[in-house]
């Protein structure tokens, strides 16, 4: 879960500040089947304040300008009523490795 220069020069990355302080980041990012949600991270402190819906609805219109219909994101299992509350819907399941443990992550979606 390191973000690179390769990868930020490779998508588009956006970050919040508050005070000079980076306190959120989110990125798009192009895959086989079209695009994906790369990355939506608050700060915990910051969770709750309309952070991460400000960043979501960012990318949103992001999506839009680039004629993007569908987004998938592969949401973090804590975050999936956030995402419910977007307007995203679950599609599917993904099964990956996390230090030896199986970890299910939602495969959602939101129509644009």
């Amino acid at each position: 879960m390191t973000i690179t220069a390769d990868y930020i020069a490779s998508n588009e990355v956006w970050m919040m500040m508050d005070k000079g302080k980076p306190i959120a980041f989110g990125a798009l990012s192009r895959i086989e089947e079209g695009y994906e949600l790369g990355h939506l991270w608050v700060l915990p402190e910051y969770i709750g304040k309309g952070i991460g819906r400000r960043l979501f609805e960012h990318i949103l219109e992001r999506c839009k300008i680039l004629n993007i219909h569908t987004l998938r994101i592969y949401a973090d299992p804590n975050a999936r009523t956030f995402y419910e509350k977007m307007g995203a819907k679950t599609v599917g399941e993904h099964h990956s490795d996390l230090l030896g443990d199986d970890r299910v992550l939602p495969i959602m979606e939101i129509e644009l």
